[in-house]
């Protein structure tokens, strides 16, 4: 009889420590033998950091890519989409067409973004061809809405510089970075209210790329009705849809948490705007996705030992025009309410369905193709073998409006749909 898995985790979720105990897996500490460790952003960088010279063994699988931050980093994810954006174009493809100002047509999802301190000077010249736009600040390491302010006059820079201790933004070298985008100051409203999509994107290998949709994704709302008024700029509760702010506000609701299902969204959206538009947003979402994940591709460490499942944030705007606002490397997976912890256990169900099948030992010579059976609320997102299999991938990026690829995928609205493979 195999063995059973041995886990580590140090981040200590119920939903986690549950799913390995119902699969019978036994717990053990970091310094014996383990077959899979659920590790922190921060453990994972000792476990590949040069100093510690870590080897995992083939029967170790951990849930993070050794640089998940190319993707995870708030600076870093839209410096690989520019570099991205800059190789389709120079590879002619349709995808990187642009309009008579210059603006791309289809990889324009990413709100404009600068990085501070090293920025600074091209930020400004963007500042004052829009004077009375409103930018979002975010430090780059930081999570869950810390230390996140909106501003709208360029003294409030040079306050904000003053007060981290330096005279000049040229001079500091040690200050932490910031990013600075435009902020979406039109978005889609529900009952008032600003929201954002929490999604999860589990990856299983980069090179081939191959990723993952979870069907039960849920929007959280804001609890203060929205107002792009700017007396209203320092009100987190407006802005802000981080569950870490929300959850402090006057009129924040335990029960429910602030939060709706997808299919809520979707049903919402169906009845209010109709049932072709939903689709074409949703195919739109996951198009997003596929596009990210193909940015950082070539420059993930394509660890064999590794998995990720990913927290994607988007935004969409009155238009119904998706926004990718950032990716989290390791997704709250504390639960606010009864139905997320239902929800999370899932997730963390499903993912080690794939991850591990069969809760067997691992081997990190499978084979990461798992029979459809086995993804439980995850659907197949994107296959890169199966799509170039069937030349379909060359086409997505040559023949932007076509219909082609495997049975059940399609393509449509001048690119911008996904190349999918849900049946």
């Amino acid at each position: 009889m195999a063995g059973k898995v041995k886990w580590v985790t140090d981040i200590e979720k119920s939903v986690l420590i549950n799913n390995f105990e119902k699969r019978g897996w036994v717990q053990v500490s970091e310094s014996e033998d383990w077959n899979f460790y659920w590790m922190s952003v921060q453990t994972i960088r000792n476990v590949f950091s040069v100093e510690t010279g870590y080897r995992l063994s083939d029967d170790q699988i951990v849930n993070h890519f050794p640089n998940h931050y190319e993707l995870t980093r708030k600076d870093l994810m839209v410096k690989n989409i520019k570099r991205y954006r800059k190789e389709l174009e120079k590879e002619g493809s349709p995808l990187a067409e642009k309009d008579e100002s210059g603006k791309y047509l289809y990889l324009d999802f990413v709100p404009v973004t600068y990085m501070l301190p090293a920025d600074y000077n091209l930020f400004v010249e963007e500042f004052r061809k829009s004077p009375s736009s409103t930018w979002i600040m975010k430090p780059c390491g930081k999570a869950q809405g810390k230390g996140i302010f909106l501003i709208n006059k360029l003294s409030q820079i040079k306050k904000w510089s003053r007060d981290s201790k330096t005279s000049s933004f040229m001079t500091q070298s040690t200050k932490e970075a910031y990013v600075i985008s435009l902020y979406i100051n039109n978005p889609l409203l529900i009952g008032g209210r600003k929201f954002d999509l929490r999604l999860y994107v589990l990856v299983s290998t980069y090179r081939p790329l191959r990723c993952y949709m979870y069907k039960l994704g849920f929007c959280r709302f804001c609890t203060v009705k929205y107002t792009p008024s700017t007396s209203e700029l320092d009100n987190m509760f407006v802005h802000l849809t981080n569950v870490a702010i929300q959850k402090h506000g006057e009129d924040y609701n335990h029960i429910h948490g602030g939060k709706w299902t997808v299919n809520n969204l979707r049903l919402y959206l169906e009845s209010t705007r109709g049932k072709e538009v939903t689709s074409k947003l949703f195919d739109e979402i996951h198009w997003i996705i596929v596009q990210s994940l193909k940015a950082v591709a070539p420059v993930m460490n394509n660890d064999k030992h590794c998995f990720e499942c990913y927290g994607y944030d988007i935004i969409i705007d009155d238009k119904l025009k998706p926004w990718l606002i950032e990716v989290n490397a390791s997704p709250s997976l504390t639960s606010s309410t009864a139905n997320d912890r239902i929800l999370k256990y899932n997730l963390i169900n499903d993912t080690l369905n794939i991850a591990v099948p069969n809760g067997e030992i691992p081997d990190c010579k499978w084979n990461k193709s798992p029979p459809k059976e086995v993804l439980g609320n995850y659907e197949i997102l994107y296959d890169e073998e199966l799509a170039q299999g069937d030349g379909a991938d060359r086409e997505l990026r040559s023949r932007p409006g076509q219909s082609l690829g495997p049975k059940g995928s399609r393509l449509r609205d001048a690119g911008r749909t996904v190349l999918t493979t849900w049946k």
